[in-house]
């Protein structure tokens, strides 16, 4: 655990089941509270309905999983949540009994996928069939409106409700901001999900040793995570060697060697669809760690530090950036692109930038509490070498604490 948490003023990760794990009686109320909130965001912009089709929005408004990657990619599953009234959920074809306990849905009916890939010359045919039941639906339970919301649909069914006389928004806007701020219970989710990937996590570092791959080693933490129902890792960010500067290369079949670093981020969709989303550097072997090995870890370890320091409800965004870690000259150019994120079901709002950043592509805003947050650090020197990545979850309290998620071990032979 981290051992300055205390002087930060910030409270340590919880392990008690009851604050780790929601309750069968918690649980219906939470998706029903998620749901409030999106009908909410709706209600303050005057839409009438939403038609959610990424996967991680209609889990978020229903509570519904089902074939989250293929989904994300094919638009053939989605939600139709109306400002008010009943909603209506609808479901790959032969998948409708999936859905039929959850208190959050009101109708449950057969998906249309409106897709080339899926029909082909009938595409348009059953794009228009698809938006002659969104109008009917919106006529009859909503008593008509101007604004519909949409998302990760083809752009042919904008048009379609276009045509009808809709004005048709984008539905990221009040879904990210209703899944920035955790409703009551719903911090239990996050915490069971990290606690699970830790654990995961423990496994993948037990295999580093000389002459492992990196994908072997990466598999460990797969394996968990569905062992323990996690959904899936959306990136393959684990990397070892000079495969660690710059960041975001990609998991390989490169043999680690004795003495090398070896990075990550989990990035894991986890339990009850929650991101576990926290980044490690180990050290593969017994030799003791370079000089240049243990500078580049304490540079980065401090950058966590600050910026976790200077996490506190009502802080702009803004004044984050300035008061942020400066960064050496000579590893800015490859400094990690956010100082922090807000995250959720998976990375969210906010984005909050370097104080490099800010004008070009920086926005401004509040942090407040009911947030939870990433805090980002990766160090590499832009002449090349080693680097090293590392990353905490936070969770911004409803009484104005914060409170560290994550609670994994950092390396202590690197840390010194």
């Amino acid at each position: 655990m981290n051992m300055d948490l205390d002087a930060m003023g910030i409270l340590p990760p919880t392990h008690r089941p009851e604050d780790c794990e929601p309750t069968q009686q918690e649980i219906p109320q939470i998706l029903l509270d998620r749901l409030a909130r999106v009908r909410a965001q709706l209600k303050s912009r005057d839409i009438s309905a939403a038609v959610l089709f990424d996967p991680a929005h209609v889990r978020y408004a229903t509570g519904s999983r089902n074939m989250q990657v293929y989904s994300s990619r094919n638009p053939a599953r989605y939600a139709f949540v109306p400002a008010e009234g009943p909603v209506v959920l609808f479901e790959f074809s032969g998948c409708e009994h999936l859905a039929s306990h959850l208190p959050t849905i009101d109708e449950i009916r057969p998906a249309k996928a409106i897709s080339y890939y899926f029909n082909e010359r009938n595409t348009h045919a059953v794009t228009e069939a698809w938006a002659d039941e969104i109008d009917d639906l919106i006529q009859r339970q909503c008593g008509g409106g101007g604004k519909v919301a949409l998302e990760s649909a083809t752009s042919q069914a904008a048009f379609a409700l276009k045509e009808r006389g809709y004005r048709v928004l984008d539905a990221q806007e009040p879904l990210e901001q209703a899944r920035a701020y955790k409703v009551p219970n719903e911090i239990k989710m996050i915490r069971s999900s990290l606690r699970a990937v830790e654990e995961g996590v423990r496994q993948l570092e037990a295999s580093i040793r000389p002459g492992v791959t990196e994908n072997e080693a990466w598999s460990k933490l797969h394996q968990h995570i569905v062992a323990t129902d996690a959904d899936f890792i959306e990136t393959r960010l684990m990397n070892s060697g000079p495969r660690t500067n710059p960041w975001f290369q990609e998991c390989s079949d490169r043999r680690i060697q004795s003495g090398e670093l070896v990075a990550l981020d989990t990035d894991v969709v986890g339990r009850y669809g929650y991101y576990a989303d926290f980044s490690r550097t180990f050290l593969c072997g017994r030799d003791a760690p370079s000089r240049t090995q243990k500078d580049l870890y304490r540079m980065a370890y401090d950058q966590i530090q600050t910026n976790m320091a200077n996490l506190k409800p009502g802080v702009s965004f803004k004044e984050y950036a300035e008061r942020a870690w400066k960064i050496p000259p000579a590893y800015k150019s490859r400094r990690y692109f956010a100082l922090a994120h807000g995250v959720g079901m998976n990375g969210e709002y906010p984005y909050i930038v370097h104080r490099e950043d800010i004008d070009d592509k920086g926005y401004d805003g509040i942090i407040e509490p009911g947030m939870t947050l990433c805090v980002e650090s990766f160090i590499g020197h832009e002449a090349g070498g080693e680097g090293v990545k590392l990353e905490e979850q936070l969770y911004v309290r409803e009484d104005g604490q914060v409170e560290l998620l994550s609670d994994y071990p950092f390396d202590a032979r690197l840390l010194g």
